[in-house]
């Protein structure tokens, strides 16, 4: 079936035709869990990703590689939201939910062969999910102390560890740790951490990795507007605009008609007067900085910088923002209106620097900035990329401990332990719903037997070590080590993993199931050309379209 040009069937063949669209929507979820499944634990093999423009990508980031494929099966594309959705939500755990998602899915192709109904298999993997939700919050996981940082730095090693910029694990932990203790706000009583506005990351090529910094405060890309105009300034007074300083212009249907000679005198003393009128309003506050996000002209350059004040123009919005929040300055669209309470006064140091062929403005030494930047520096864009994609897990990961302070082990263990406690329940469950339910127990092992394959390792004998091994009460934190594929106590090894990521995997994989599971037609809503040139709806199936 052909990106599913199926419409109208007659009773007779209608469901012997769901079924099959059910078997065909599991096999494209299979073919998407394919994709990324070498891309799991420390042994994982990149992707090279080639995108229509020409350039690479390489990386083993589950979302970042299905972003980049292109498919057509409506089933397939959700199996890629997932991982979309999985990133925006925790920000791990991406390859692992996508991955899980096809396993859980794959195991209702016996029970539909055997002629259960769909909705008898949702009932039981809907059980199955409430209960490993239930085990996860109140049978293996542990809290955390958030003063206890040693294992915060463990939590988010073993997060980067599997990553490519695990070689520089310490570097990555601490600027994970700081940049969101850095924007982190407690007003009252709630907790906001907004990694994606106040954390930014610039990608600097050049130097190596370990150069990598998180500067309390902003840098930006820009130079100021003169070169006369002081490029270091300490302690500086900032002021903030979102309006030009320069001559308003008319719209685009302004005439103006010059007579004599002196008119064109008067509009040019016009301007002058009124670009004047806007500095002093800006001068008389005395600020060593003025930043705006829209344009400066000529004339204002020149009685800003008489007045000893250095310039920036044109910055985005988010940049603005970010510097508002650094130097406790606020933000104010007409000069006017500005007063002393809008002046920033919290920036320690205003610089400007030239990193190679580009100059950069560095508002740093931050009295309690709220907001900063991370300067990655490295040695091609490639590998800052893949760098920041990194990071930006690591970002996440220390954000959902902050923001929920519990921890389950890692390596492929609390799968382990769940599927072992889904198992022993199963047996309780009366009727047909006790196979899918015990099903889904075994689905959960795709994870520990995704890291053995990966590692290359004898994958058989090494899971029913584990699977004996974990039989044993309190023997629930043994997994699989990444590196050499043995068994191991993931307490010992310090692999640890934020409840909240492995809590949304565990929803979002056993959901999208039943989403797809649910599905017993695909009907086409695009439009077909005819022989004539005019565009008709297909109505019925063609003999054609019934073979594909």
């Amino acid at each position: 079936m052909n990106g599913g040009q199926i419409m109208v069937l007659n009773t007779n063949t209608k469901r012997k035709f769901g079924h099959r669209v059910q078997l065909e929507n599991i096999a494209a979820g299979k073919a998407i869990a394919d994709v990324v499944r070498t891309c799991i634990g420390p042994r994982a093999m990149l992707k090279m990703l080639m995108d229509p423009m020409g350039g690479i990508v390489m990386t083993n980031d589950g979302n970042a590689i299905l972003r980049e494929i292109t498919v057509q099966h409506p089933a397939a594309k959700s199996f890629i939201e997932i991982a979309r959705t999985q990133d925006e939500e925790v920000g791990d755990g991406t390859t692992s939910v996508v991955v899980l998602a096809g396993e859980i899915l794959g195991i209702a192709e016996q029970f539909l062969e055997q002629k259960i109904h769909p909705t008898v298999i949702i009932r039981a993997y809907r059980q199955a999910l409430e209960d490993i939700l239930y085990l996860l919050d109140n049978e293996y996981s542990i809290p955390l102390s958030m003063d206890d940082e040693t294992k915060l730095i463990e939590v988010i090693q073993s997060c980067v560890g599997t990553k490519f910029i695990g070689r520089w694990s310490d570097l990555a932990c601490s600027i994970a740790l700081n940049a969101v203790k850095m924007v982190k706000i407690n007003e009252d009583g709630l907790t906001e951490i907004d990694i994606k506005r106040y954390a930014k990351v610039e990608k600097v090529p050049g130097g190596t990795i370990e150069d990598s910094v998180v500067l309390n405060g902003i840098m930006l890309n820009k130079d100021v507007t003169h070169p006369k105009m002081k490029r270091l300034i300490k302690n500086p007074r900032i002021i903030l605009l979102d309006c030009s300083l320069e001559f308003k212009k008319g719209e685009s249907q302004t005439d103006v008609e010059i007579v004599n000679e002196t008119d064109f005198t008067k509009l040019l003393q016009l301007e002058e007067e009124y670009v004047q009128k806007i500095c002093a309003d800006i001068i008389a506050l005395k600020p060593d900085l003025v930043c705006t996000e829209k344009g400066v002209s000529d004339i204002a350059q020149h009685f800003l910088m008489k007045a000893n004040i250095s310039v920036l123009r044109r910055l985005r919005k988010s940049d603005n923002n970010r510097v508002a929040r650094a130097c406790n300055a606020t933000i104010v669209t007409r000069t006017d209106e500005l007063s002393e309470h809008h002046v920033g006064t919290g920036a320690g140091r205003f610089e400007v620097k030239k990193i190679g062929d580009e100059y950069f403005t560095f508002i740093t030494e931050c009295i309690n900035p709220k907001a900063c930047t991370i300067l990655l520096r490295g040695p091609s864009k490639d590998i800052l990329n893949e760098v920041e994609r990194n990071l930006q897990d690591a970002l996440h990961v220390t954000k959902n401990i902050m923001l929920n302070p519990r921890l389950v082990t890692g390596g492929g263990s609390i799968e382990m332990a769940i599927s072992q406690a889904l198992t022993k329940k199963s047996s309780l469950i009366a009727g047909v719903e006790q196979w899918p339910y015990k099903a889904v127990a075994q689905a959960l092992e795709v994870i520990p037997r995704t890291l053995l394959q990966n590692c290359g390792v004898s994958t058989i004998r090494t899971m029913t070590s584990l699977r004996a091994k974990q039989a044993i009460r309190g023997n629930e934190f043994w997994g699989i080590n990444g590196d050499t594929g043995e068994i191991a106590n993931m307490k010992d090894l310090k692999i640890w993993e934020p409840i909240a990521v492995k809590a949304q995997v565990f929803k979002t994989a056993v959901e999208t199931s039943i989403l797809l599971l649910r599905i017993d037609d695909i009907v086409s809503g695009t439009k077909k050309k005819g022989d004539d040139g005019s565009t008709k709806q297909s109505a019925a199936p063609t003999e054609e379209t019934m073979k594909e």
